[in-house]
């Protein structure tokens, strides 16, 4: 996000104003989906990039059930990066009887080409009603069945083990042979290691479906499930607020996905190897784009366009905040400017780069009069002009050195991690850090980002 401020109290008094506001709008909780139910709900999106050139994205009509229908098989589009880093793709499929099974398949490198262990879990979901917190998502709660665990190689089966406490490993993966199913966990016992393996299904706890309507009659469906925590230590016990990479359906899904078909058809015994792809430069010249109105952790709803210039090293990013999950509702803009500098390939996630960002230059602007009404309560001299915010009216926050209210300190340092890969159309694709979810900034070197936010497209490329 290369944002200066997390955004944590702000977004927490915008809650609790709309929360006040929807306690007498909202509809009564629902316990089982019904058909008359998704259809007076479904959401209907209908949202542009901000780009001199139309893209295919741009016309794409968006609509989200809620509740979702969730039967049918869900498969990874790409090679999956987890805080960690984890490596890894996924094979969801979910039955009318709630009941579900989950693969999920682990690699050594960054490009899925090396397996190293497969998870296959059984369990039931129960949906319980629409998000409170996340607007447009679904809160759900699972009940494992059954975890089992297949290892691919003695060396993977060692690397595996090596960072895992003895017991874990004398009483349960001690006896694993690589090629056989090894039952980690059922509902006599056995949590604890997957405790120590970081293993968790919390993902499930918020569930979103969107269905993109193409012009030409085709459709693609996307599942997205809750973030992963990025403190390792505390992802068994975080409840989402975000999304991590979406699913596809494996019926409706982008053409062509080589990837999804691999994924589809894997199991256990024989999980997806990926194909090999050309590492790529980091180019950033030009302008970057999301390509979807994107959920973070603490209900901020946010897109984002970036404009890099490598001659002069300098970067300019927009972040316009909304507060529903279409990004239909402006909230505020924020626009920050600096320098970069790009370091090293990562030593963690190969293909990466990792790079140092200086934030020099905020500007915001408030959308709505709430968001100004906000703001002006700030103290003198620590967010722009003392009763000065105005809806419409862009101010400067460098002279009072960034914005209390917003968590915005100036000037700033971030420490980034960056990659390049491109889609099935041949485009580039920047992935840049994921943020710290408990809202705190990567500005030491021991916090940069070991995953990724969702990639940008490359809208246009700058006469530089």
């Amino acid at each position: 996000q290369m944002c200066p401020c997390h955004l944590n109290k702000l977004a927490q008094c915008l809650f609790y104003i709309e929360a006040v506001f929807a306690t007498g709008t909202r509809s009564k909780l629902w316990e089982r989906p019904s058909g008359s139910f998704i259809s007076n709900l479904s959401e209907s999106l209908q949202w542009e990039q901000d780009c001199p050139h139309r893209l295919p994205q741009a016309s794409v009509r968006v609509t989200a059930d809620v509740p979702p229908r969730l039967d049918g098989t869900w498969v990874s589009t790409r090679c999956e990066v987890r805080p960690g880093p984890e490596f890894l793709t996924r094979s969801y499929t979910f039955h009318p009887s709630r009941h579900f099974q989950a693969l999920q398949h682990y690699y050594a490198d960054s490009g899925c080409e090396d397996p190293a262990y497969s998870l296959m879990i059984r369990g039931k979901l129960r949906l319980r009603h629409a998000s409170w917190i996340t607007g447009g998502a679904t809160d759900a709660e699972h009940h494992l069945n059954k975890v089992a665990i297949v290892i691919h190689s003695l060396a993977a089966k060692q690397r595996l083990t090596s960072g895992l406490p003895s017991s874990c490993v004398t009483l349960t993966l001690g006896q694993v042979v690589p090629g056989k199913p090894y039952e980690l966990y059922n509902t006599r016992g056995g949590r604890g290691c997957l405790a120590a393996l970081g293993f968790s299904m919390m993902e499930l706890g918020l569930v979103r479906v969107e269905t993109q309507h193409h012009g030409h009659g085709g459709k693609v469906q996307e599942l997205l499930l809750g973030d992963i925590d990025t403190d390792w230590t505390q992802r068994t016990q975080y409840r989402p607020t975000g999304y991590q990479q979406p699913l596809q359906n494996a019926m409706h899904h982008v053409h062509p996905c080589p990837v999804c078909a691999l994924v589809y058809r894997s199991s256990e015994l024989h999980p997806p190897v990926l194909p090999p792809r050309p590492a790529l430069p980091i180019s950033l010249a030009g302008r970057w784009v999301s390509q979807r109105c994107e959920t973070r952790p603490n209900v901020l709803f946010l897109t984002r366009d970036f404009t890099f210039e490598p001659d002069r090293h300098a970067w300019e990013g927009t972040y316009r905040h909304y507060s529903d999950s279409t990004c239909s509702q402006l909230t505020f803009v924020l626009r920050a400017s600096g320098h970069y500098a790009q370091g090293n390939p990562s030593t963690q996630v190969p293909g990466a780069s990792d790079f140092v960002f200086k934030v020099t230059t905020v500007r915001v602007t408030a959308a709505e009069a709430s968001m100004a009404k906000l703001l002006n309560a700030t103290r003198p001299g620590k967010c722009g002009r003392t009763g000065g915010w105005e809806v419409g009216a862009e101010q400067d926050l460098t002279p009072t050195g960034g914005c209390n209210q917003l968590g915005i300190k100036l000037p700033h340092k971030e420490y980034e991690l960056f990659k390049v890969e491109l889609d099935h159309r041949k485009q580039p694709l920047l992935f840049v850090g994921e943020r710290p979810s408990d809202g705190s900034s990567p500005d030491r070197p021991h916090r940069r980002p070991t995953s990724f936010q969702p990639p940008m497209v490359l809208c246009s490329t700058a006469d530089m």
